[in-house]
């Protein structure tokens, strides 16, 4: 099995894994949702149904690029709602993070974008085909 497809099948099973999260336990999300999100019940929920439209979405061909781009765009929508969590310390089921984690998942919110562009083919930076 090759690189870009071991690559979307992992991305695939952690978006269908938090789709679900966020469609079942919703606390943890609407916690982290900065105050100016409208409707963040809804918005929540459709956050929960992109995740999981998207990881079908890598698993077939022709809708490959369409949801690469797509959690792409999400990732990028949704890092908002990761800085409040780190900068209001937001606490998870009673457990505050430290920026051990904070930090780490804050900086890795750009190769998580660029891992949707790449696992679905949309681009191959850095790894030019020959």
């Amino acid at each position: 099995m090759r690189g870009r497809t071991i690559g979307r099948l992992v991305l695939a099973a952690a978006y269908a894994f938090a789709g679900i999260a966020h469609l079942s336990r919703p606390a943890g999300f609407l916690a982290i949702t900065p105050h100016w999100v409208p409707m963040p019940e809804l918005v929540v929920a459709l956050t929960g149904v992109a995740e999981l439209a998207g990881a079908i979405g890598l698993m077939i061909p022709r809708l490959r690029s369409a949801a690469g781009m797509g959690l792409a765009l999400y990732a990028l929508c949704v890092w908002p709602a990761n800085i409040n969590h780190a900068i209001n310390d937001i606490p998870l089921g009673g457990a505050h993070l430290s920026w051990w984690y904070h930090g780490p998942r804050l900086a890795l919110q750009p190769v998580i974008i660029w891992w949707a562009l790449w696992a679905s083919g949309v681009t191959d930076w850095p790894f030019r085909r020959r």
